[in-house]
């Protein structure tokens, strides 16, 4: 079992305060750190957050939301083994080209360290502030992502569909890891045919073993349909540490592979909390 952290809605103060923080969590053996996305927290919304009953994110729109590959940059410059993980990046409302080219940047410049979360959100109201039609966001999300693999690929690009027309370049650098790892994020709508047809792992903001469990089954339904060995799915779910160690132990057991422990509160005694139960476990 594998134990990472999450930076969820911590609100930073500082960038030297979350690179410290990472640093702790590599000298203590924590596998990977991650960090979500949103461009924006509007005062009002009307599109519910699928994860929490109230349909709210839960944090205001003065939160220091630092761009995920700007964070993971400083943090991959700062330290030399810690993986790092976007739990998750939303596709759909980005240029694909350009986020080719930074993913494959930092994994280039981090020695082949990047987990790139990718997911279609739910936000209405930031994809309108970013130009880009929500709807069709599922459709976008998996010709995006096709066509980005052939830009990590070092051929030549040709791909021409109803979202985009590249035709006749290369991109360099291409990723130290062969393939990028791609987990996608989500369990609404077509998550885990996506999963199966694309992914090669699956990114749960879920706690609960047997939501995680459910989607697990969905996942190895999903990839049977394909043809494809469910094995080749890496889960990375959540992990709430008051629930104790036991919990981690029936995930493991459940054949989950990583734990993710969102940083909030304390930081720093988090981290170090995490330390204290990969040294139990």
């Amino acid at each position: 079992m594998k134990l990472g952290i999450v930076f969820i809605n911590t609100g930073a103060k500082s960038g030297d305060s979350i690179i410290e923080l990472a640093r702790r969590a590599e000298a203590l053996g924590i596998e990977s750190v991650w960090t979500g996305e949103h461009v924006i927290i509007p005062l009002e919304y009307s599109s519910p957050y699928p994860y929490n009953e109230n349909g709210k994110m839960g944090v205001p729109p003065e939160t220091n939301l630092v761009d995920p590959l700007i964070t993971l940059a400083a943090i991959a410059g700062a330290t030399s083994t810690i993986r790092l993980g976007t739990g998750v990046n939303i596709l759909p409302q980005v240029n694909p080209l350009l986020l080719a080219k930074q993913a494959a940047g930092l994994d280039f410049m981090s020695n082949g360290r990047l987990m790139l979360g990718l997911g279609i959100g739910w936000l209405k109201e930031e994809y309108d502030a970013m130009g880009v039609p929500f709807e069709r966001r599922g459709a976008r999300f998996d010709d995006y992502l096709q066509a980005m693999r052939k830009v990590w690929s070092g051929d030549v690009v040709e791909h021409e569909s109803e979202f985009l027309s590249w035709h006749n370049f290369k991109s360099y650098p291409l990723p130290v890891q062969s393939p990028l790892p791609v987990v996608i994020g989500g369990d609404k709508g077509k998550a885990f045919e996506r999963i199966a047809k694309y992914g090669n792992g699956w990114y749960t903001p879920r706690g609960k073993l047997e939501d995680v469990m459910h989607g697990r089954d969905e996942i190895a339904s999903a990839c049977r349909a394909v043809g494809r060995d469910p094995a080749e799915i890496e889960i990375t779910a959540m992990w709430h540490m008051q629930t104790g160690l036991d919990t981690v132990r029936r995930y493991r057991d459940a054949g989950i592979h990583r734990m993710l422990v969102p940083v909030v509160g304390k930081p720093a005694e988090v981290i170090e909390a995490v330390g204290e139960a990969i040294a139990a476990l």
